[in-house]
């Protein structure tokens, strides 16, 4: 295997396919060269389910512990447990997971102790270059660490110990939202086959809750469906079992589960930015109707209009965790959430945990006596095209023909926060550029159907020209 660290190393994470693009002897580089970079002296790990990740997690955790640092392996886990881990214990962490990519792929997500992440501009970038260091010199195993003085006595290797995490998680989280007088409900929950079905029983273990399990048996193959419920594809079942079952909800989780995607009593999806709402009215009264939340800029209107109805604060930020998170930190938010389903807590050490905001979105539902439908609605006020992905041969090209086509238009205000965004008073879009691929998202949203379809349809065509 000869590694291209510039096609594995992401903006975010580590991700690639095993073993052509990485294997265990570069999972134990970058666990030295991640406590290196970090200066952490002790370290958590945890993995998911897929095939590669126990061997890939262990090797990551040689190398670290070559350099002289302990290691707490949580084993399988969420990537919202390693970060309760992180966050709980005060260590870095690392947990191997692709997320909800096919079974072939595999990464690592990495923060700082409480859960800090550590991206592209945050230690992932020296990461990386360490890493390529090593590799140029000919190097194939963990270094040993540096010396203090060339007398030093070299440090000895630090030790890997075992500890089950999840009753604590599953705790913590309960502890965060009051579940114990709600009306009971029956929820059908989709774990695709990925690590919600080895958190939710222990999470829902003894509330008023009749579950109705899909896909909990943990496989990393992935036979049922691919565990992204952002592609409608992969909710079909849950759909339809949740109208068989007559049941009050569905959930889905992504692969790691850090994600949750809801689906009402007849099965149609909950938007995201209707949940990051009504957690924002949630966690906004839990404050005293005051704090700061934060949303991408590409969330609804509603989410902004709904915090300022509770007494809060709305900012806007870039699409993307890295930037949430930071933002959470230097305005000391109380939550915040994304159009794809990450929802952000201060009570969660800023860290982002689908399982507490499906939490919220069961106390909010066993809390009254209507529908989820009906609870959703007053979060869900326009009409959104969702995102469409188109591809494209010059990305700048096509998002200087749209500034062309929409500045100085009287009404209409353009701002390049992340990508291209057109306002005007009825409807907005976002145009946006993948860091990784020759494509431009767009995202669109009016007070009405037929507004959000003529100004959908009308910047398509300009970006397809």
């Amino acid at each position: 295997m000869t590694a291209d660290l510039s096609q594995l190393v992401k903006a975010y994470d580590v991700r690639g396919v095993v073993p052509d693009q990485w294997d265990e002897t570069l999972a134990e580089l970058f666990g030295a060269a991640f406590v290196q970079v970090t200066g952490a002296d002790a370290i958590v790990t945890g993995h998911d389910m897929r095939p590669s990740s126990p061997g890939l997690s262990r090797a990551f955790a040689r190398g670290a512990a070559a350099r002289g640092v302990d290691v707490t392996e949580i084993g399988l886990c969420s990537t919202d447990q390693l970060y309760y881990a992180s966050g709980a214990f005060d260590l870095a962490g690392a947990m191997f997971t692709a997320s909800h990519n096919p079974a072939r792929y595999n990464g690592i997500k990495m923060c700082r102790a409480g859960a800090a992440p550590v991206g592209q501009d945050t230690g992932l970038t020296e990461i990386r270059e360490l890493v390529e260091s090593w590799l140029d010199a000919g190097t194939r195993t963990a270094p040993a660490p540096p010396s203090a003085a060339p007398t030093a006595t070299p440090r000895a290797p630090g030790t890997i110990t075992q500890r089950d995490t999840l009753e604590d998680y599953a705790a913590h989280l309960r502890g965060l939202v009051d579940l114990t007088s709600i009306r009971p409900l029956k929820v059908v929950v989709d774990a695709g086959n990925g690590m919600g079905g080895h958190t939710v029983p222990t999470v829902f273990a003894g509330l008023p809750l009749t579950l109705v399990p899909m896909y909990f048996e943990l496989d990393g193959t992935f036979p049922n469906h691919e565990a992204n419920p952002l592609d409608p594809a992969n909710i079909v079942d849950l759909q339809k079992r949740v109208r068989e079952e007559g049941a009050d909800l569905g959930i889905a989780f992504d692969g790691d589960a850090d994600r949750c995607f809801v689906v009402d009593e007849s099965g149609e999806p909950v938007s995201p930015s209707a949940i990051t709402a009504l957690v924002a009215a949630r966690e906004l009264a839990k404050h005293g109707g005051k704090g700061t939340v934060i949303h991408n800029l590409i969330t609804s209107w509603s989410v902004p209009e709904v915090v300022r109805e509770n007494g809060g604060t709305p900012v806007r930020t870039r699409v993307g965790h890295s930037f949430i998170k930071a933002e959470m930190a230097a305005s000391g938010a109380i939550f915040g959430g994304e159009h794809s389903a990450h929802y952000y807590f201060q009570d969660f050490w800023n860290a982002d945990t689908g399982m507490l905001a499906a939490l919220h979105v069961l106390a909010a539902l066993g809390g009254q006596e209507g529908t989820l439908s009906d609870l959703v609605a007053q979060y869900d006020r326009y009409a959104g095209s969702g995102e469409i992905n188109s591809t494209v041969d010059d990305q700048s090209a096509r998002l200087a023909a749209i500034r062309t086509a929409y500045e100085g238009r009287e009404g209409i205000t353009l701002d390049d926060l992340d990508g291209l965004t057109v306002t005007a008073a009825d409807w907005w879009f976002n145009v946006r550029p993948s860091n990784t691929e020759p494509l431009l998202r767009l995202n669109a949203e009016a007070r009405d159907e037929q507004t959000m379809t003529r100004i959908r349809d009308e910047a398509l065509t300009i970006i397809r020209a």
